[in-house]
């Protein structure tokens, strides 16, 4: 709790001559600046994969995890440690075959990972709530909760029923990835073979059911000409939740300067991942490069997996990620990120999305317990309080607030 003087007490102070505390403190520096500016601000990451660890037995994300042993990267208690107040947990589903049987097959799997973050939550209710807008998200941290909000990380479940874009809304989710690293019944990937045209015609019914519902669309993993798409058919602005700057790494992943300044114009915002290939490109390393490659082979690149394939899979990447560690980009690498961004479209257009148990994490800022370097990166950089509680936080709550106002309309 922060000590306030009073007039009345300051005046009492004065009078018998002793000056106030904040007269004698020694100016703060850079470390104590950054500690005191993140504690007091708002934060929260717009995009983590944590849900697939949730149906594995044993992982409770009410208890705390080791990174280094366990590959795991979030849970409530080092949420609280690392100063994150709410994240986003991402409903993941992997790109398979567009077949009726196949999109029942994957909105079931959907459903599941939905009821795996609503009773992960209830089971930790005392530390942790659902939120679903700002207000709520305000509430539960001055509660001293962690917010979960939720996200889908793939229209592919949606499938060829439009029903069901409200019925992950009414889940809670409040925003959508278009598709993932292949193309869908929705848009084209900006990771596979480019179509005709960027976003389908069932894509547009998409994108206006999720206008009509407030849900945030989320353009990250999406091709050039699907985001262009987006952004003439949405009345409402949009969300990059885990992308980076291309100017400042050439990665298909990543969003080009022409894109930044059309994002801009409709009012989005872009959230910087922490995916160090997105961040900075890699050394090559041929040995750990085939252990990954023979893995993704394995399981089909993740795509059409059933529920205990996923989580096999998922098993051995994180072995071995443990047993053929890599050079990682770091925050400052991270951080030119958003100088670039800052530079190129503003303050107002930036946030952090890590992508943490989903390949996120860089050398100093490997789980959520380290997101405090951020911020002291922020300071070094000259980085004002108000802009660094706006990249934490309060652009992404204002693109929230904007498509929810639009949706009352």
């Amino acid at each position: 709790m922060n000590l306030k003087i009073t007039l009345t007490g300051l005046a009492a102070l004065v009078c018998f001559g002793v000056q106030p505390l904040s007269a004698k403190r020694a100016p703060e520096n850079l470390n104590e600046k950054a500690a005191r500016i993140h504690k007091h601000a708002l934060t929260v990451d717009s995009h983590c994969d944590t849900p697939l660890r949730l149906d594995r037995n044993g992982f409770d994300a009410g208890e705390r995890h080791d990174v280094l042993t366990t590959g795991s990267c979030v849970d409530y208690p080092r949420m609280k440690e690392g100063g994150l107040d709410g994240s986003f947990f991402a409903v993941f589903i992997g790109q398979g075959k567009c077949t009726e049987d196949a999109y029942t097959k994957v909105h079931e799997q959907a459903l599941n990972i939905f009821k795996a973050i609503h009773q992960s939550v209830n089971h930790n209710s005392i530390v942790a709530g659902i939120a679903v807008n700002r207000k709520q998200f305000e509430q539960l941290a001055a509660q001293g909760k962690r917010a979960i909000f939720m996200g889908v990380e793939n229209g592919y479940p949606i499938g060829s029923d439009i029903t069901r874009v409200k019925e992950f809304y009414d889940l809670g989710a409040r925003y959508i990835t278009l598709c993932h690293t292949k193309n869908n019944q929705i848009c084209d990937s900006s990771t596979d073979t480019l179509r005709a045209g960027g976003v389908t015609d069932f894509g547009r019914d998409v994108i206006k059911e999720m206008n009509r519902l407030g849900m945030m669309i989320d353009i990250s993993h999406i091709s050039d000409r699907s985001v262009l798409d987006v952004l003439k058919y949405s009345k409402a602005p949009v969300i990059a939740s885990h992308s980076c700057a291309k100017a400042i790494c050439n990665n298909p992943r990543n969003l080009n300067d022409d894109l930044l300044v059309s994002l801009k114009a409709n009012g989005g915002v872009i959230q910087m991942c922490i995916l160090s290939d997105y961040v900075k490109k890699p050394l090559p390393n041929t040995v750990r490069d085939s252990v990954f490659k023979a893995i993704r082979a394995k399981y089909n690149n993740f795509e059409g997996l059933t529920d205990e394939q996923t989580n096999a899979g998922h098993k051995e990447w994180d072995e071995a990620t443990l047993h053929y560690p890599r050079q990682l980009a770091t925050v400052k690498d991270v951080v030119d990120h958003i100088d670039h961004i800052v530079k190129v479209i503003g303050i107002d257009y930036v946030g952090i999305g890590t992508d943490f148990d989903g390949g996120g994490g860089v050398a100093d800022c490997r789980d959520v317990s380290q997101m405090g370097n951020i911020t002291l990166e922020l300071v070094k950089r000259g980085y004002s309080e108000k802009d660094i509680q706006k990249i934490w936080s309060g652009n992404l709550m204002r693109v929230l607030d904007k498509v929810e106002q639009i949706a009352r309309k």
